[in-house]
């Protein structure tokens, strides 16, 4: 069936989640009628060309604003929390937003939200507190010291985790600069959380962010406090470390110590393997502003997203002032695909069209080494000729045509030879292609990485998958064969 604007129209406007759309300047350009109905307006005409200031939607409407310049540069934002005014009513609502892309510009945002007031007041989730910051760990900061004469404590709490809800967050940083108080400023990303909501529901999120925020404010207990910046993103404030030593020893603290990050959460019978990625810049050392300051963490942030996610990327004048944000956002599965078809397309031979796309690979996925093994189910190394081991028994993980896993323990019992090869080569994190069509198999591919609890994510999966079914098709039609 065509995609016809009336069909468009039709699908649009029998949504039940309220879908808008705005131009580059964040100023509405469209709506759809669960929109209007949610408002209570009878015609879009009362905003288009206005943006959310303009209406007064927001009591903070600083945020949102952040938020949908985040988009505009390039970022795509899921389910974040937040609040509007709806004929004088605070409500609670959950939004996504995504750029709108004309060729390579960012033209504009697309956006959707859902009204979770009434979920929120019948699950009691509004009542619901973990304690995590009382009156008497924040007034040691004079912006809360302050503050707290006019405020109550938990207006300035996220209902759910107990941190600093976004908005005193990001006013406590803006504070700091004023007052010229030197801070390191971090933007932490939980790893893989919607696939833990979809899959356990969210129940299951909301217990690993409760927990994740517990453990880092112990962590920042002497040095900073934590903010939660929506959804599965947290704000770390430390006035402590700041220098680029102090700085480095506290994030490779918080990542290795084993009982904040990369760690498993038991909820209910679920165990959930918990890592994040986050991005790092100092006040004022990399940056004299707040909008700068922001920018240089976001894009360290992004940095370690294209990286394989599960790390920290500390912002370095001399590593990453020439870094463009739109172009890491803007490259995706299928231009990373397009890539690797021109590289397999010029070389002949197996193990040359290996070595040929090993760059890119390296690039961009920032895979270490690939590794192979025909019929004989003998491992070799696209990068170490010496690597010639047995992994005889690596058919019995892969019932399917892809595995993976962040740590070795997934493959000791089923295949206790390729677990001994993998551990002997400290490898922790692989992810296995099988190479071959319908259902005869020719070998397998294999990045492995060591010491990394690497999480594998589905735009890296779905690259070696097509890397491996173009081997076996390359492999039917010229006769060639997986070197033994």
């Amino acid at each position: 069936m065509e995609m016809t604007q009336n069909l468009f129209d039709n699908i649009i406007n029998t949504a039940q989640d309220c879908v808008f759309w705005k131009d580059k300047e964040r100023r509405f350009i469209g709506v759809n009628q669960a929109f209007l109905d949610f408002y209570g307006f009878d015609s879009p005409d009362v905003l288009i060309g206005k943006t959310d200031e303009d209406m007064g939607w927001h009591n903070d409407p600083e945020p949102f604003k952040q938020d949908e310049l985040r988009v505009l540069e390039g970022h795509s934002t899921y389910k974040v929390q937040g609040k509007c005014i709806i004929r004088g009513e605070d409500r609670d609502i959950i939004a996504s937003k995504r750029p709108i892309y004309e060729g390579d510009e960012i033209v504009g945002l697309v956006g959707s939200f859902v009204d979770v007031t009434d979920v929120l007041r019948r699950n009691g989730l509004r009542d619901k507190k973990q304690v995590v910051y009382n009156r008497e760990k924040l007034i040691r900061y004079s912006f809360f010291d302050k503050l707290l004469d006019e405020v109550a404590i938990d207006d300035v709490l996220d209902p759910l985790t107990g941190v600093i809800n976004r908005g005193y967050a990001l006013n406590f940083a803006r504070s700091l600069i004023m007052s010229a108080i030197p801070f390191t400023f971090v933007i932490l990303d939980l790893d893989n959380f919607k696939y833990i909501n979809d899959t356990f529901g969210h129940h299951s999120g909301d217990v690993v962010l409760e927990d994740i925020s517990a453990a880092l404010s112990e962590y920042m207990y002497d040095t900073g406090i934590v903010g939660r910046f929506g959804g599965d993103e947290l704000l770390l404030i430390n006035l402590t470390d700041t220098s680029k030593e102090a700085c480095e020893i506290f994030m490779e603290n918080m990542y290795l110590a084993g009982n904040i990050l990369r760690r498993t959460i038991l909820v209910d019978d679920h165990e959930l393997f918990i890592t994040a990625t986050a991005g790092v810049a100092t006040f004022p050392k990399d940056a004299d502003s707040y909008d700068e300051l922001f920018s240089l963490a976001d894009k360290m942030l992004y940095l370690g997203k294209s990286r394989g996610r599960n790390c920290y990327n500390i912002y370095s004048k001399e590593k990453h002032s020439d870094l463009d944000i739109k172009k890491i956002a803007k490259q995706g599965v299928y231009t990373n695909m397009s890539s690797l078809m021109a590289l397999l397309e010029q070389v002949s031979g197996f193990e040359n069209r290996l070595r040929a796309i090993m760059n890119l690979l390296q690039e961009e996925l920032h895979i270490t080494d690939l590794y192979y093994c025909g019929k004989n189910r003998r491992v070799h190394s696209v990068i170490d000729k010496s690597i010639d081991e047995d992994v005889s028994d690596i058919d019995l993980v892969m019932d399917e045509d892809l595995y993976s896993c962040s740590n070795l323990d997934g493959i000791k019992e089923k295949c206790p030879v390729t677990y001994k090869t993998m551990n002997d080569h400290d490898i922790e994190a692989i992810l296995i292609a099988r190479i071959g069509l319908n259902k005869e198999t020719d070998g397998y591919l294999i990045c492995a990485e060591s010491n990394s609890q690497r999480i594998w994510q589905e735009d890296e999966c779905g690259i070696i998958y097509f890397i491996a079914k173009g081997l076996a098709a390359y492999i039917r039609l010229t006769m060639d064969r997986i070197p033994e």
